[in-house]
């Protein structure tokens, strides 16, 4: 096709709500990021990464099903949904699939959505300097909505649907500026993403080294029963490097032949094992089905007693 497949822009970090009044909301959706290419004969659909994924999403080759354009760059997400929320573990099943049988029995197994919330050309133009305003107007006129093709929703009141998103287990929202171009490979603060994560306490199990220091840390928590199950990998970039050599000293003593973990830890590669005696504070998105955690960050290490890290305490 015509089209050279782009770099999304990207929204930075944040922890506060914007303070002007000339921003809009949208919800974070947990999915894959994805554009849609049509040139006039085909569609074309590549992640942010650049990797190609028409195969894997069949169902949206048809541009004309969803949009009147007679060409286009579309960005959004492609989500799917477990228990009527958004999961990143059921869009994985369509996105690592890479047989074509196997993806004609997802399309109804693991039926998708995907929530368009920009348009970067236009029936021969490119738009991507027009304000974030425009375009979505621009986007409300050729979407042709679908059950599962959508266009995603502004909102004025940050705060607002940041809580609404609390209340319902999502990921987070995006506060971008009405007046944004969008930037090509291009990452600023006029798109500014809140997310939602949970913290608990957790105690080390095993540690990974880099350079004689370490660098990571296996973590668990306590059954009922007095059973430690391994629920994560994590490392941090918010330690020091003395941090992370006093960590060390102290793991020392505690090294242990064998894992203390009951269950099999995901990344034992290299690791050492350690008496769980430690205990950090960590941030997470969410639990995966597997009841491991899903991007764990350590906060801090903790003066508190391993027995009071248990599952019933930290769900």
């Amino acid at each position: 096709m015509s089209f050279t497949p782009i770099i999304p822009f990207e929204p930075v970090m944040a922890d506060e709500f914007p303070s002007e009044d000339n921003w809009i909301a949208q919800v974070k959706w947990d999915g894959v990021r994805m554009l849609t290419y049509y040139d006039g004969h085909e569609v074309r659909l590549v992640n942010r990464r650049l990797n190609d994924r028409t195969l894997q999403y069949p169902e949206f080759v048809n541009a004309k099903r969803y949009c009147s354009g007679s060409s286009f760059i579309l960005d959004g997400e492609m989500i799917a949904f477990d228990s009527n929320r958004p999961s990143f573990q059921e869009i994985m099943k369509r996105d690592s699939l890479r047989k074509k049988q196997s993806i004609d029995l997802a399309v109804n197994q693991t039926p998708v959505t995907y929530m368009i919330f920009d348009v970067l050309y236009y029936n021969g133009d490119w738009v991507i300097e027009q304000e974030l305003i425009r375009r979505h107007q621009l986007l409300e006129q050729m979407i042709i909505p679908q059950p599962n093709v959508q266009v995603v929703q502004n909102f004025k009141d940050a705060k607002a649907l940041y809580d609404v998103m609390v209340q319902h287990e999502m990921e987070g929202i995006v506060c971008k500026g009405c007046t944004s171009s969008y930037a090509i490979n291009g990452k600023d603060k006029r798109w500014q993403k809140m997310k939602i994560f949970h913290d608990l306490f957790a105690v080390i199990g095993g540690v990974t080294f880099r350079d004689g220091v370490v660098n990571a840390l296996l973590l668990g928590l306590y059954n009922d029963e007095g059973k430690f199950y391994y629920i994560g990998h994590a490392g941090t970039a918010k330690f020091s490097k003395k941090t992370w050599q006093d960590l060390t000293q102290q793991i020392q003593p505690t090294i242990r032949p064998t894992k203390p973990f009951e269950n099999e830890p995901e990344r034992r590669k290299d690791a050492i094992w350690v008496e769980p005696e430690i205990v950090v504070k960590v941030k997470f998105m969410e639990w995966t089905t597997g009841k491991t955690m899903r991007h764990p960050s350590v906060q801090a290490i903790v003066n508190m007693p391993v027995s009071a890290c248990l599952f019933s305490q930290n769900e």
